[in-house]
């Protein structure tokens, strides 16, 4: 059975950094890209970070590039989010997810077919 466990999510004060992991089981990440979504209340999920396979690519939202970094270690299984300058508008729950994309549909939910439960992020003053 495969599990997509997130942590680190947190309040954080805007300007601050988090950063998030999600540690698979069941499943080999280096045979899967790896995507990290984020949905805020009343709002659709929103694509952040992605990356395919052994980690020679990376594709960011619009709304966090240059303020946040996808990594893995297939080693260990586990994929971060690095989040740096963090703002109110970035708090939402973030979702890890895994799947088989082309470049074309990185950015699309519906190309990844396991998720994590998800981690609250919160940023506030």
């Amino acid at each position: 059975q495969v599990q997509l466990v997130e942590s680190g999510g947190g309040f954080v004060q805007p300007g601050g950094s988090l950063r998030l992991s999600c540690a698979g089981s069941g499943i080999a990440f280096s045979d899967y890209g790896l995507a990290w979504f984020r949905q805020a209340p009343g709002k659709d999920r929103e694509f952040v970070a992605a990356s395919r396979y052994r980690g020679a690519y990376a594709n960011y939202g619009d709304s966090v590039k240059g303020r946040f970094t996808i990594s893995r270690d297939n080693a260990k299984n586990t994929v971060y989010l690095e989040m740096s300058s963090l703002a109110p508008e970035d708090t939402a729950v973030y979702y890890c997810a895994a799947g088989r994309p082309i470049l074309s549909t990185v950015q699309q939910s519906s190309t990844y077919y396991h998720w994590g439960q998800g981690t609250q992020v919160t940023v506030s003053t």
